[in-house]
Protein backbone atom coordinates (compact mmCIF):
# COMPACT_ATOMS: atom_id res chain seq x y z
CA UNK A 1 0.00 0.00 0.00
CA UNK A 2 1.21 3.65 -0.85
CA UNK A 3 -0.37 6.75 0.06
CA UNK A 4 -0.17 9.78 -2.74
CA UNK A 5 -0.92 13.36 -2.27
CA UNK A 6 -0.58 15.99 -4.92
CA UNK A 7 0.27 19.04 -2.74
CA UNK A 8 0.03 21.69 -5.17
CA UNK A 9 -1.37 21.83 -8.38
CA UNK A 10 0.12 25.20 -9.49
CA UNK A 11 3.20 26.42 -12.55
CA UNK A 12 5.04 29.05 -12.54
CA UNK A 13 4.09 31.42 -9.66
CA UNK A 14 1.64 30.40 -6.16
CA UNK A 15 -1.80 31.42 -6.15
CA UNK A 16 -4.20 31.66 -3.23
CA UNK A 17 -5.78 29.22 -3.82
CA UNK A 18 -2.82 26.78 -5.19
CA UNK A 19 0.54 25.92 -4.30
CA UNK A 20 3.33 25.17 -6.84
CA UNK A 21 3.57 21.67 -7.92
CA UNK A 22 4.50 18.80 -5.47
CA UNK A 23 3.89 15.15 -5.38
CA UNK A 24 4.42 13.00 -1.83
CA UNK A 25 4.35 9.71 -1.56
CA UNK A 26 4.50 7.24 1.92
CA UNK A 27 5.74 4.12 1.94
CA UNK A 28 6.16 1.48 4.49
CA UNK A 29 7.41 3.86 7.16
CA UNK A 30 9.56 6.40 4.14
CA UNK A 31 8.37 9.52 2.65
CA UNK A 32 9.23 10.60 -0.99
CA UNK A 33 9.03 13.84 -2.37
CA UNK A 34 8.97 14.90 -5.80
CA UNK A 35 9.77 18.88 -6.65
CA UNK A 36 9.87 21.02 -3.90
CA UNK A 37 8.57 24.90 -5.16
CA UNK A 38 7.38 27.71 -2.99
CA UNK A 39 4.77 26.91 -0.29
CA UNK A 40 5.53 22.96 -0.29
CA UNK A 41 6.01 22.69 3.60
CA UNK A 42 2.83 24.84 3.86
CA UNK A 43 0.85 22.71 1.53
CA UNK A 44 1.88 19.32 3.63
CA UNK A 45 1.06 20.90 6.89
CA UNK A 46 -2.48 21.73 5.61
CA UNK A 47 -2.70 18.14 4.50
CA UNK A 48 -0.97 16.79 8.12
CA UNK A 49 1.75 15.20 6.77
CA UNK A 50 4.80 15.49 8.26
CA UNK A 51 8.57 16.38 6.59
CA UNK A 52 10.72 14.39 9.48
CA UNK A 53 9.89 11.16 7.45
CA UNK A 54 11.04 12.34 4.01
CA UNK A 55 14.12 9.92 3.31
CA UNK A 56 14.25 10.55 -0.94
CA UNK A 57 13.48 14.24 -2.68
CA UNK A 58 13.12 13.70 -6.29
CA UNK A 59 13.85 16.82 -8.09
CA UNK A 60 12.47 17.18 -11.61
CA UNK A 61 14.47 20.47 -12.96
CA UNK A 62 16.07 23.59 -11.98
CA UNK A 63 13.32 26.19 -12.46
CA UNK A 64 12.47 27.99 -9.21
CA UNK A 65 8.71 26.96 -9.02
CA UNK A 66 9.92 23.29 -8.79
CA UNK A 67 12.92 23.77 -6.52
CA UNK A 68 12.60 27.04 -4.29
CA UNK A 69 11.37 25.39 -1.55
CA UNK A 70 13.70 23.51 -0.85
CA UNK A 71 16.39 25.74 1.99
CA UNK A 72 12.56 26.05 4.39
CA UNK A 73 11.97 22.74 4.25
CA UNK A 74 15.28 21.41 5.27
CA UNK A 75 15.13 23.79 8.00
CA UNK A 76 11.73 22.45 8.95
CA UNK A 77 13.26 19.04 8.99
CA UNK A 78 16.25 19.77 11.39
CA UNK A 79 13.58 21.98 13.61
CA UNK A 80 11.70 18.60 13.38
CA UNK A 81 14.80 16.60 14.98
CA UNK A 82 15.58 14.32 11.75
CA UNK A 83 18.90 13.01 12.22
CA UNK A 84 18.46 10.14 9.66
CA UNK A 85 20.24 10.77 6.45
CA UNK A 86 18.44 12.67 3.51
CA UNK A 87 18.85 11.81 -0.41
CA UNK A 88 18.71 14.47 -2.90
CA UNK A 89 17.87 13.02 -6.69
CA UNK A 90 18.21 15.11 -9.57
CA UNK A 91 19.88 16.66 -13.15
CA UNK A 92 23.55 17.34 -14.01
CA UNK A 93 24.38 20.00 -11.77
CA UNK A 94 22.17 18.86 -8.59
CA UNK A 95 24.97 19.58 -5.75
CA UNK A 96 26.17 23.13 -7.01
CA UNK A 97 22.33 23.86 -7.05
CA UNK A 98 21.65 22.43 -3.37
CA UNK A 99 25.00 23.65 -1.96
CA UNK A 100 23.85 27.33 -3.45
CA UNK A 101 20.30 26.95 -1.94
CA UNK A 102 22.00 26.06 1.60
CA UNK A 103 23.72 28.80 1.80
CA UNK A 104 20.55 30.02 3.89
CA UNK A 105 20.21 26.50 5.39
CA UNK A 106 23.81 25.58 6.38
CA UNK A 107 23.81 23.79 9.33
CA UNK A 108 21.28 20.05 9.29
CA UNK A 109 21.68 17.60 11.91
CA UNK A 110 21.11 15.29 9.14
CA UNK A 111 23.50 14.23 6.29
CA UNK A 112 22.48 15.35 2.54
CA UNK A 113 23.53 13.01 -0.02
CA UNK A 114 22.74 14.28 -3.77
CA UNK A 115 22.77 11.59 -6.86
CA UNK A 116 23.05 13.36 -9.96
CA UNK A 117 21.07 11.64 -12.37
CA UNK A 118 24.00 11.14 -15.46
CA UNK A 119 21.91 8.83 -18.20
CA UNK A 120 18.43 9.42 -20.05
CA UNK A 121 17.09 6.62 -18.04
CA UNK A 122 18.50 5.32 -14.39
CA UNK A 123 16.88 2.87 -11.78
CA UNK A 124 17.35 3.43 -8.30
CA UNK A 125 17.02 0.83 -5.98
CA UNK A 126 15.74 2.42 -2.61
CA UNK A 127 14.10 0.19 0.52
CA UNK A 128 11.55 -1.74 -0.84
CA UNK A 129 10.56 0.42 -4.01
CA UNK A 130 11.96 0.95 -6.83
CA UNK A 131 12.86 4.88 -8.87
CA UNK A 132 12.87 4.95 -12.55
CA UNK A 133 13.97 8.60 -13.64
CA UNK A 134 13.52 9.12 -17.21
CA UNK A 135 14.44 12.43 -19.21
CA UNK A 136 11.50 14.13 -21.11
CA UNK A 137 11.80 17.16 -23.14
CA UNK A 138 11.53 20.43 -21.64
CA UNK A 139 13.84 23.79 -22.44
CA UNK A 140 15.95 22.64 -19.59
CA UNK A 141 17.12 19.73 -18.31
CA UNK A 142 14.16 17.45 -17.09
CA UNK A 143 13.37 14.30 -15.90
CA UNK A 144 9.99 12.41 -14.97
CA UNK A 145 9.99 9.80 -12.09
CA UNK A 146 7.91 6.47 -11.87
CA UNK A 147 7.56 5.13 -8.22
CA UNK A 148 7.39 1.50 -8.29
CA UNK A 149 6.18 -1.43 -5.50
CA UNK A 150 6.82 -5.41 -6.99
CA UNK A 151 4.72 -8.09 -5.21
CA UNK A 152 5.93 -11.26 -4.49
CA UNK A 153 4.01 -14.60 -5.88
CA UNK A 154 1.92 -16.53 -3.41
CA UNK A 155 3.81 -18.93 -1.03
CA UNK A 156 2.88 -22.20 -1.81
CA UNK A 157 2.09 -24.09 1.66
CA UNK A 158 1.49 -27.73 0.06
CA UNK A 159 4.38 -27.01 -1.79
CA UNK A 160 6.67 -26.16 0.96
CA UNK A 161 4.84 -29.26 3.11
CA UNK A 162 6.07 -31.86 0.29
CA UNK A 163 9.45 -30.24 0.50
CA UNK A 164 9.69 -31.25 4.31
CA UNK A 165 10.51 -27.38 4.51
CA UNK A 166 10.20 -26.67 8.50
CA UNK A 167 7.70 -23.95 8.93
CA UNK A 168 10.57 -21.49 10.96
CA UNK A 169 12.26 -21.53 7.94
CA UNK A 170 8.85 -20.16 5.61
CA UNK A 171 9.25 -16.39 6.18
CA UNK A 172 12.45 -16.15 5.20
CA UNK A 173 11.60 -17.41 1.89
CA UNK A 174 8.67 -15.36 1.24
CA UNK A 175 10.90 -12.89 1.90
CA UNK A 176 13.83 -14.08 -0.95
CA UNK A 177 16.25 -15.92 1.62
CA UNK A 178 17.66 -18.50 -0.06
CA UNK A 179 17.49 -21.55 3.31
CA UNK A 180 20.63 -24.44 4.09
CA UNK A 181 19.21 -26.76 5.94
CA UNK A 182 19.60 -30.82 6.75
CA UNK A 183 22.46 -30.85 3.54
CA UNK A 184 19.47 -29.16 1.94
CA UNK A 185 19.31 -25.84 -0.21
CA UNK A 186 15.45 -24.16 -0.39
CA UNK A 187 15.03 -21.28 -2.73
CA UNK A 188 12.43 -18.84 -3.00
CA UNK A 189 11.03 -20.10 -5.96
CA UNK A 190 10.13 -24.09 -5.13
CA UNK A 191 7.93 -22.58 -3.07
CA UNK A 192 7.01 -18.88 -4.89
CA UNK A 193 4.04 -18.97 -7.13
CA UNK A 194 4.83 -16.19 -10.13
CA UNK A 195 4.82 -12.62 -9.27
CA UNK A 196 2.08 -10.41 -9.13
CA UNK A 197 1.08 -7.13 -9.71
CA UNK A 198 2.68 -4.51 -8.37
CA UNK A 199 2.03 -0.73 -7.63
CA UNK A 200 3.42 2.05 -10.16
CA UNK A 201 3.15 5.63 -9.95
CA UNK A 202 4.42 7.67 -12.62
CA UNK A 203 4.59 11.66 -12.02
CA UNK A 204 5.58 13.82 -15.33
CA UNK A 205 5.78 17.72 -15.24
CA UNK A 206 7.27 20.19 -17.58
CA UNK A 207 7.64 18.47 -20.51
CA UNK A 208 6.29 18.28 -24.32
CA UNK A 209 4.85 14.86 -25.19
CA UNK A 210 7.42 11.99 -25.51
CA UNK A 211 7.74 8.36 -26.31
CA UNK A 212 9.62 7.90 -23.16
CA UNK A 213 6.51 9.10 -21.14
CA UNK A 214 4.75 6.58 -23.14
CA UNK A 215 7.19 4.21 -21.98
CA UNK A 216 7.79 4.69 -18.64
CA UNK A 217 4.27 5.42 -18.03
CA UNK A 218 2.88 2.16 -19.24
CA UNK A 219 0.24 0.15 -17.58
CA UNK A 220 0.60 2.50 -14.09
CA UNK A 221 -1.75 2.58 -11.61
CA UNK A 222 -1.87 6.48 -11.15
CA UNK A 223 -0.20 8.44 -14.18
CA UNK A 224 0.25 12.51 -12.69
CA UNK A 225 0.82 14.83 -15.94
CA UNK A 226 1.31 17.96 -16.18
CA UNK A 227 -1.56 20.01 -18.44
CA UNK A 228 -0.26 23.67 -18.50
CA UNK A 229 -3.20 24.25 -20.75
CA UNK A 230 -6.57 23.53 -20.99
CA UNK A 231 -7.80 25.20 -23.97
CA UNK A 232 -6.88 23.15 -26.97
CA UNK A 233 -6.47 26.44 -28.98
CA UNK A 234 -3.20 27.10 -26.64
CA UNK A 235 -1.72 23.91 -28.51
CA UNK A 236 0.87 26.61 -30.26
CA UNK A 237 1.92 28.21 -26.87
CA UNK A 238 2.68 25.21 -25.45
CA UNK A 239 4.83 23.95 -27.99
CA UNK A 240 6.66 27.17 -27.63
CA UNK A 241 7.13 26.94 -23.87
CA UNK A 242 7.71 22.83 -23.90
CA UNK A 243 4.65 22.14 -21.88
CA UNK A 244 1.47 20.20 -22.63
CA UNK A 245 -2.38 20.46 -23.16
CA UNK A 246 -4.82 18.43 -21.40
CA UNK A 247 -5.84 17.16 -24.73
CA UNK A 248 -2.07 15.85 -25.11
CA UNK A 249 -1.85 14.49 -21.70
CA UNK A 250 -5.05 12.24 -22.33
CA UNK A 251 -3.55 11.02 -25.06
CA UNK A 252 -0.43 9.50 -23.33
CA UNK A 253 -2.89 8.07 -21.01
CA UNK A 254 -4.25 6.02 -23.67
CA UNK A 255 -1.30 4.96 -25.24
CA UNK A 256 0.14 4.00 -21.97
CA UNK A 257 -2.42 1.96 -20.45
CA UNK A 258 -2.50 3.86 -17.06
CA UNK A 259 -5.90 3.40 -14.41
CA UNK A 260 -6.15 6.45 -14.10
CA UNK A 261 -4.34 10.42 -14.92
CA UNK A 262 -4.29 13.10 -12.47
CA UNK A 263 -3.86 16.95 -14.44
CA UNK A 264 -1.34 19.07 -12.86
CA UNK A 265 1.00 22.34 -12.98
CA UNK A 266 -1.72 24.49 -14.40
CA UNK A 267 -0.76 27.96 -15.88
CA UNK A 268 -1.73 30.74 -13.61
CA UNK A 269 -4.32 32.23 -16.28
CA UNK A 270 -6.02 29.02 -16.16
CA UNK A 271 -8.61 29.62 -13.02
CA UNK A 272 -11.17 26.74 -13.16
CA UNK A 273 -9.79 23.49 -15.40
CA UNK A 274 -12.83 21.17 -14.64
CA UNK A 275 -14.44 23.75 -17.27
CA UNK A 276 -12.18 21.34 -19.89
CA UNK A 277 -12.69 17.94 -17.93
CA UNK A 278 -15.34 16.66 -20.05
CA UNK A 279 -13.63 17.04 -23.58
CA UNK A 280 -10.53 15.23 -22.36
CA UNK A 281 -12.72 12.42 -20.90
CA UNK A 282 -13.72 11.92 -24.36
CA UNK A 283 -10.33 11.20 -25.02
CA UNK A 284 -9.44 9.25 -21.54
CA UNK A 285 -12.47 8.48 -19.75
CA UNK A 286 -10.26 8.38 -16.27
CA UNK A 287 -8.75 11.58 -16.21
CA UNK A 288 -9.06 14.08 -13.69
CA UNK A 289 -8.16 17.70 -13.13
CA UNK A 290 -6.32 17.59 -9.54
CA UNK A 291 -6.62 20.26 -6.90
CA UNK A 292 -4.16 21.10 -4.37
CA UNK A 293 -4.70 18.23 -1.39
CA UNK A 294 -5.79 15.49 -3.45
CA UNK A 295 -4.40 12.32 -2.23
CA UNK A 296 -5.34 8.53 -2.61
CA UNK A 297 -4.08 5.00 -0.93
CA UNK A 298 -3.13 2.80 -3.65
CA UNK A 299 -3.47 -0.87 -2.64
CA UNK A 300 -2.49 -4.14 -4.25
CA UNK A 301 -4.90 -5.86 -6.72
CA UNK A 302 -7.72 -7.38 -4.73
CA UNK A 303 -6.71 -5.52 -1.47
CA UNK A 304 -9.26 -3.11 0.51
CA UNK A 305 -7.66 0.19 0.65
CA UNK A 306 -8.36 1.24 4.76
CA UNK A 307 -9.12 5.03 3.56
CA UNK A 308 -10.60 7.12 1.08
CA UNK A 309 -9.82 8.94 -2.00
CA UNK A 310 -10.10 12.59 -1.61
CA UNK A 311 -10.55 15.16 -3.79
Amino acid sequence: MIDVCLLGTGGMMPLPYRWLTSMMARYNGSSILIDCGEGTQIAMRQKGWSSKPIDVILITHFHADHISGLPGLLLSMGNSEKTTPLKIIGPKGLTKVVSSLRIIAPELPFKVECYELSEREETIEMDGYRIKAFRVNHNILCYGYSLEIDRAGKFDVDAAKALGIELKYWSKLQKGETIEADGKIYTPDMVMGPQRKGIKVTYCTDSRPTDAIVENATDSDLFICEGMYGDPDELTKAKDKKHMTFFEAAEIAVKANVQRLWLTHYSPSLNYPHEYLGAVKKIFEFAETAKDGKSIELVFEGETPTGEEES
